[in-house]
């Protein structure tokens, strides 16, 4: 099968081959009756752009850069699908890395990144970056930037989140209306924007319901694959919880699994909630109580944000614009009263 070009939808339409550049680009020089009959005739043929001839044409390499802690987690990887169907629709493709939560890495991917010429760069920040001041470099180079899921309040750019706030508040406050007294809450790294956010909510719901703050009822954890088993034992053995809420995809499965493991019931002794984009939650035995973050929507949203810079080259601070969009809470078996 021949593929089919600009110029034969240009032909068969009767218009010029500007006219139908311009009307795939989605322009507003082009009306929106030509628009709709050149997208639909392109569907209709199974037309899609050239990334090659399109980059020697505008001077640009049609390809962005993702940068992420790591695919294999739900949330990133879910994240990227819609990230890739964004710009693969838009006629750009893309080029992904993974900083396997290092800030080292981090900073000789975005080198990669610059050096490959990418358009622009989609980052979720490793676990141990605090210092952004590669990503001040990528804006002094003009290349669009937008932080998404784990950002940093020290750089100006766009940014799109989950309501972590409200996630955790509603996750607390749903074990506390369940009866629950000693609620532990299990996180990730205290640098990183996610914690701070879901942390602030965990408390937020404790205040409002009478509950004081206990230090010693929240754990931060890092990113070995025994830190959590040995959380698990010592909240156990020194605090007593009824209740534990997690942050995470990999925590959440951890401490599952560890509970299980101490042969400690759920939720009869303790009730459990996660922050996860688990697919296999419902499987679960008993099945898992979850904080669903929008990854879809936050990948479409983030894709679509660094798109439009690219294409207007915004980069005016008082346009920057932070997207936060709402969680859902999914009650289940593990934290039912």
């Amino acid at each position: 099968m021949e593929t089919v070009t600009i110029k034969d939808i240009a032909k068969a339409l009767n218009i010029s081959t500007s006219t139908v550049s311009r009307a795939l680009r989605g322009s507003y020089e082009i009306n929106a009756e030509t628009k709709r009959l050149v997208m639909e005739y392109a569907e209709k043929v199974h037309y899609s752009p050239n990334p090659i001839a399109l980059s020697l044409k505008e001077n640009k390499s049609r390809a962005i850069g993702v940068i992420v802690p790591e695919i294999a987690n739900h949330f990133f990887s879910q994240a990227i699908n819609s990230i890739e169907e964004v710009a693969n629709s838009r006629g750009y493709h893309v080029v992904i890395f993974q900083s396997h939560e290092s800030y080292e890495r981090e900073v000789t991917n975005i080198q990669h990144i610059i050096a490959r010429k990418v358009d622009g760069l989609l980052i979720s920040l490793s676990g141990q970056t605090s210092d952004v001041s590669h990503l001040h470099e990528i804006q002094r180079k003009k290349l669009p930037l937008v932080l998404f899921d784990r950002i940093s309040h020290k750089i100006d750019a766009h940014k799109v989140v989950a309501d972590n706030f409200d996630g955790a508040f509603k996750a607390t406050e749903h074990l506390i209306l369940s009866g629950r007294k000693r609620i532990a809450h299990i996180t990730s790294p205290s640098l990183l924007s996610i914690t701070q956010e879901r942390l602030a909510g965990y408390r937020a719901a404790l205040e409002k319901h009478g509950f004081q703050y206990d230090e010693s009822l929240v754990k931060y954890c890092g990113f070995s694959a025994e830190e959590p088993k040995r959380i698990i034992e010592e909240l156990i053995e020194s605090q007593n919880p009824d209740a534990i809420f997690t942050t995470s995809d990999r925590l959440a499965l951890d401490c599952f699994s560890a509970l299980r493991e101490k042969n400690i019931l759920m939720p009869n002794d303790v009730a459990f909630i996660g922050f996860t984009n688990l697919k296999v939650a419902h499987l679960l035995e008993p099945s898992l109580s979850t904080v669903v973050q929008p990854a879809f929507e936050i990948g479409q949203a983030a894709a679509e944000l660094l798109l439009d810079s690219i294409e207007r080259k915004t980069t005016n601070i008082e346009q920057f614009r932070t997207i936060k969009i709402p969680t859902e809470m999914i009650v289940r078996k593990s934290s039912e009263s």
